[in-house]
């Protein structure tokens, strides 16, 4: 019995690894030469109280997930297409949602906020400024620079833009950043292979939901 139930979690981690690895997108080079947009036609400006960042970040013996709250954000859109935009977010309001108050919830907040991971303090806000986004076998790719921690590399994601009655909605599909590309290190097996089964996974998962008025 106890051997079968060591398969289904095993089964189950690798399920969650392979969809991760799926949705990893590359970090590459900050795109430096940003075009200036002229002439904007719409430009609209988050929300931040019906926008939402959402992430999940999984070990071993399991996974968490949890929000982010946005400080602002704008997008520009030309005759239907995103030109550019940029959220900024508020990494003191990290959220774990699949916790409860008293049982681990504040912990996980706090062990979050710290050095070891988001190091709030020093860096309060992360960033995504779109640099540029086009379509490709029909789904828009969108291309920005994303901040984390200071480091700033280029992400290309997929995801969908919509505009009616004088609101935006930009909603990206769920995609994998390596968290040590932007020098979030803390028990990384590929830092320290020491670690066996305790590591924490390198991937992790981020989607925008991003509401944003004129």
């Amino acid at each position: 019995m106890k051997k079968t139930i060591l398969a289904i979690a095993f089964v189950a981690i690798g399920a969650v690894s392979c969809k991760t690895e799926k949705n990893k997108v590359a970090a590459n080079e900050e795109v430096k030469e940003v075009k200036k947009v002229e002439n904007v036609i719409n430009s609209y400006k988050a929300n931040v109280a019906e926008s939402t960042v959402t992430w999940k970040g999984s070990k071993p013996t399991g996974s968490h997930s949890g929000v982010v709250s946005l400080e602002k954000g704008l997008l520009d859109i030309e005759n239907g297409v995103l030109k550019s935009g940029e959220f900024v977010i508020n990494m003191n309001s990290i959220s774990c949602t699949d916790l409860e108050a008293g049982k681990g919830k504040e912990d996980l907040e706090d062990h979050l906020k710290k050095g070891d991971f988001f190091d709030v303090e020093k860096f309060p806000t992360a960033k995504f400024a779109i640099t540029s986004s086009e379509v490709k076998e029909g789904k828009l790719q969108v291309t920005g620079n994303l901040t984390l921690r200071d480091v700033t590399k280029s992400i290309t994601i997929p995801a969908t833009i919509t505009e009616a009655d004088g609101t935006a909605t930009f909603k990206s599909d769920v995609f994998s950043i390596d968290r040590t590309d932007f020098g979030v290190t803390y028990k990384s097996k590929k830092i320290d292979a020491a670690l066996k089964d305790k590591f924490i996974n390198d991937l992790m998962e981020i989607s925008f939901d991003v509401k944003a008025k004129k």
